[in-house]
């Protein structure tokens, strides 16, 4: 289905959920019906050093993105949010769109000693601790098109029922409609050599896009231990790639998608100074590079260490370290095979949330390093920046990402919050 029709019926089932809020709202009275708006208004620019390693590509880039989001909260026990996203790019068309990242029905109420909430619409969830990867988040689609760290999500129409008290939290999740991923068009940076096909997707399950997954999470913190259990049964989040020859024998590549089952784990340990994390999961149905269907594991193991009031002034220095592994090794189709990630934060804790971290990505297995350096810093209380650059260092052909290799990029993002 292409993704604006798709985009269509998330907006009317949107306004369907608003509009039985509303009517239900109205019953009790409109004075019980408390509303906020806010959101936040991005201009961003990136500038490429290189020339890229495909026609077409320009070197600068710019462009804006909005986010409102609307809440509504009745005098009673629920409320609804809805937060539309829309992008404009002046390079990749495949960047100018629009997308429902929330809008959600929550009630809630309380059961024993305990709390329920429940979610029914468009929401985001995220799982995980670790800095250089997010490997057990699995609920949400990867916005790949928005930004190469793979952080920004698509909205996921689900029911979402939360269960907490003392022993801990419990959730279920029941998704259907599978978004595919978005990947950068032809005119884009950070694409493959051969533009990934984002209309024509292909599925294993009969039942395509509308397939149920399902998922459940217990989380509970013991003393300085966070501890969260996963697992997720439905379609993979992560595409096989298939090449397809068109009828005038164009050659594109086609997502497909197939049924998975995954358990995982999520830690930290926070111990004074230290912070211990790990991500780790166990995988089957997937296939991996070679096409072949098989069951791996892979983690994420670090840590992070900060040295407070460093040099007698109010900045602390955090030094962290991690080791990310997927066992299929050269069989995965993952770039965080075996790779090694070192960093510094330096938060200054001015008035200004200053902060700065830079970053190395080391492979193990290939010469490839990824270098990144971020500043986040507020401008005012409404006003913020974000300066922030990408290297792709000794890139070789074996590796994953080697079509990407001519995109270093500085990026500068300007963001307006109402």
């Amino acid at each position: 289905m292409p993704m604006r029709a798709a985009f269509h019926r998330a907006v009317l089932a949107a306004v369907a959920i608003l509009a039985v809020f509303l009517i239900a709202g109205a019953s009790h009275g409109a004075e019980s019906i408390e509303h906020e708006f806010s959101g936040s208004l991005d201009v961003d620019g990136r500038w490429y050093p290189q020339t890229g390693a495909h026609p077409d590509q320009r070197a600068h880039v710019s462009g804006l993105a909005v986010e409102p989001k609307l809440h509504l909260e009745s005098g009673g026990n629920w409320s609804f949010t809805v937060a539309p996203f829309f992008r404009y790019d002046g390079a990749d068309s495949r960047r100018t769109r629009a997308d429902l990242r929330e809008a959600y029905l929550l009630m809630f109420g309380e059961a024993g000693d305990g709390e329920w909430e429940l979610r029914l619409g468009v929401d985001r969830v995220f799982w995980g601790v670790t800095e250089s990867q997010h490997l057990v988040d699995i609920i949400n689609q990867t916005d790949l098109v928005e930004h190469p760290n793979k952080e920004s999500k698509l909205g996921q129409p689900m029911a979402h029922l939360t269960w907490s008290a003392e022993w801990g939290i419990l959730e279920f999740f029941a998704l259907t409609y599978h978004r595919a991923r978005t990947y950068p068009g032809l005119h884009g940076r950070l694409r493959s050599a051969i533009v990934i096909d984002d209309e024509h997707v292909t599925y294993e399950s009969a039942a395509k896009e509308w397939r149920v997954d399902l998922a459940a999470r217990y989380s509970h913190s013991f003393g300085p231990f966070d501890l969260g259990l996963s697992v997720f049964d439905g379609t993979s989040r992560e595409p096989f790639v298939t090449p397809h020859f068109d009828e005038r024998g164009a050659l594109s590549l086609r997502q497909r998608y197939e049924p998975i089952f995954q358990v995982s784990v999520d830690a930290q340990l926070t111990l004074e100074a230290w912070l211990l994390k790990l991500e780790a999961l166990h995988r089957e149905g997937a296939r991996n590079l070679l096409g072949m269907e098989e069951g791996y594991a892979a983690f994420v193991i670090g840590g992070e260490y900060t040295f407070n009031a460093v040099f007698g002034s109010a900045a602390d220095l955090g030094l962290l370290v991690e080791w990310n592994y997927d066992e299929r090794r050269e069989r995965s189709n993952s770039e965080f095979q075996n790779d090694l990630f070192f960093a510094v934060r330096l938060g200054l804790n001015d008035a200004q949330s200053t902060e700065i971290i830079a970053g190395v990505l080391a492979d193990a297995d290939h010469s490839t390093r990824t270098m990144s350096f971020e500043l986040r810093r507020r401008i005012s209380d409404q006003w913020s920046m974000k300066l922030e650059s990408i290297v792709f260092m000794d890139v070789g052909e074996e590796d994953i990402i080697y079509d990407t290799r001519r995109d270093s990029f500085v990026a500068l993002n300007v963001t307006y919050n109402f």
